[in-house]
């Protein structure tokens, strides 16, 4: 991370407690499941990749700075040229409304940030991502952070020697491919 989008340093975050998305109990309400069979957004994977980053970074009313700076998205932009770094999207028409971006190594999936344009098309990439992760195999997903938005889906936190066991043992498998 970094303190602001205009500081050149960044730093590592490794907290006592930290956000995961256990994929056999990922929830998803019933308006939120009625809305996403309604396909309002067309979901794309790794389309714009640079675009998601941009738009995560962005100030908004509820998030006045930002800790991605220049130095974050130039190294997740080579993850993402050597397939280590995704993005999931939601588009209406020519316009990115949603998404989110993340790193995958082994059968881990690390959720960097999120954002969304217009109602509920994070969630519904996070959805889509969840969907995808299990497809392929992936074993862990990695929130960071425990957020309210996040446990509405089941996200718990992890003390930090539980966690260094499930990211051990996800990073001990084989990396799965994410396309």
């Amino acid at each position: 991370m970094a303190e602001s989008a205009t500081d050149p340093e960044i730093f590592w975050v490794e907290p006592d407690l930290r956000g995961v998305l256990p994929l056999d109990d990922f929830h998803v309400s019933k308006s939120l499941a009625k809305t996403i069979r309604r396909k309002p957004f067309d979901i794309r994977f790794n389309y714009d990749f640079d675009a998601v980053i941009d738009a995560c970074a962005e100030e908004t009313d509820g998030r006045p700075s930002t800790w991605i700076n220049q130095t974050i998205r130039s190294l997740y932009s080579t993850l993402h040229s050597l397939r280590h770094a995704h993005s999931v999207e939601a588009w209406d028409g020519d316009d990115l409304v949603g998404g989110l971006y993340g790193v995958s190594l082994g059968s881990a999936f690390f959720g960097e940030s999120m954002f969304s344009r217009r109602t509920d098309a994070s969630k519904i990439c996070l959805v889509h991502l969840v969907e995808r992760l299990r497809d392929k195999g992936f074993t862990l997903l990695d929130t960071q952070f425990t957020t309210e938005h996040l446990k509405t889906f089941g996200a718990i936190d992890v003390p930090k020697d539980e966690y260094e066991h499930m990211l051990s043992s996800a990073m001990g498998s084989p990396h799965l491919p994410f396309d």
